[in-house]
């Protein structure tokens, strides 16, 4: 794993715009296309924001899968990850080809089709975040390691859904669902290139302990340190507790 820590969030979220778009176009250069999965929340905003107006990638041949959703509300609330991605990135960017997964139709049923479709090529390079109890998409701890399925149906922690709240997707934790559709770890794993975007001082708790711990199910996202091509991306906030020896100088 390569750490590259920024000032602040802007920095962050145009410098991993950047490399997110060299992959982009190295893919479709080389092989007519690129397969990217992406992820949403305050994360990664100025990420998106950015990799959408840098030049040089033909949108027409991405084909984007998405990394988590909630079940049971519909893509018009606020949360709704689908919203999120429409309108931040696939209406944005002109991407043709997705594939959502819809939280109001039988989770078993959109595990399969999506997960279907996922399993036909491999994934050039997946976006990411950690949450603030370290989970990896909805991959609450503890995460289940194990299972090659492409798609898991979830129960949330409180943490999560308190998260959820807390960047004013709901107006009470009563509100966020339970349960969530959300991509296996170890597909995940599988994409060819990880970049993971984590500012914020909220995160630095869950940073610390997915870089500085150990590889365990009870920190879901220091899985990513197995993994041979992933790039973390800080800010000095949720890079804080960390040690020097754990820094990488950028």
């Amino acid at each position: 794993m390569q750490i590259k820590t920024f000032s602040d969030k802007n920095t962050l979220g145009a410098r991993a715009a950047e490399q997110a778009a060299g992959l982009l176009r190295r893919a479709i250069q080389e092989r007519g296309r690129a397969r990217i999965i992406a992820a949403t929340g305050a994360a990664q905003f100025e990420f998106l924001q950015v990799l959408t107006g840098l030049p040089g990638i033909d949108w027409s041949k991405v084909e984007m899968f998405h990394l988590d959703e909630y079940v049971g509300i519909p893509e018009s609330h606020p949360a709704s990850f689908r919203r999120f991605l429409r309108e931040r990135l696939i209406e944005k960017a002109g991407i043709t080809k997705f594939h959502l997964l819809d939280g109001d139709r039988d989770p078993a049923e959109v595990i399969r089709v999506v997960g279907n479709a996922l399993k036909t090529a491999p994934v050039d390079v997946a976006f990411v975040g950690i949450g603030e109890n370290g989970h990896l998409a909805f991959n609450d701890p503890p995460a289940d390691f194990e299972t090659e399925e492409p798609y898991l149906l979830v129960k949330l922690d409180e943490v999560c859904r308190r998260q959820q709240m807390g960047e004013g997707w709901f107006r009470s934790i009563s509100e966020v669902p339970e349960r969530a559709i959300s991509m296996s770890v170890r597909q995940i794993l599988k994409a060819q290139a990880i970049i993971c975007i984590v500012p914020d001082a909220r995160k630095a708790n869950a940073v610390k302990a997915c870089l500085e711990g150990e590889i365990s199910p009870l920190a879901p996202a220091s899985i990513l340190r197995t993994h041979p091509n992933t790039t973390l991306y800080l800010d000095q906030q949720s890079s804080a507790l960390l040690s020097a020896a754990t820094l990488t100088p950028v």
